[in-house]
């Protein structure tokens, strides 16, 4: 073991003697069930990272389904089914950048700023 492993359990057994743990909020309760237990393993510290910066798990599905979206559009070869699937981005993107906003959170979105005047358009003419 390294040298900080046992600094730092010699700290928590003096905290501990001295009663530093005593009367701490939910002491002697269950700790609240893991939001994220049906995660793997491998994905849990990156969408933990992501939770704990204010991303919520609708908005990383969001994102996912929109790069899904975005690669089926890079890959169709069909011109009809490619536009109904931008008609699809674009409807995700919109959503996704409004649960952004709701919690103020800025976003970069090209697609999203090209199209801004034309949704505003839409809702106040």
């Amino acid at each position: 073991m390294d040298k900080f492993f046992y600094i730092s359990e010699d700290k928590i057994r003096k905290a501990y003697e001295e009663g530093e743990f005593d009367n701490l909020p939910g002491q002697g309760k269950p700790l609240p069930p893991d939001k994220l237990k049906g995660i793997p393993d491998d994905l849990r510290m990156a969408y933990r990272v992501m939770q704990n910066s204010g991303f919520t798990p609708e908005e990383m599905d969001a994102k996912k389904e929109l790069m899904t979206i975005e690669d089926l559009i890079r890959h169709s070869e069909d011109k009809l089914e490619a536009e109904e699937l931008r008609r699809q981005l674009n409807e995700k993107l919109l959503k996704y950048n409004s649960m952004l906003s709701k919690k103020r959170i800025k976003t970069n979105s090209s697609v999203f700023k090209r199209y801004e005047h034309k949704i505003e358009k839409k809702f106040f003419d």
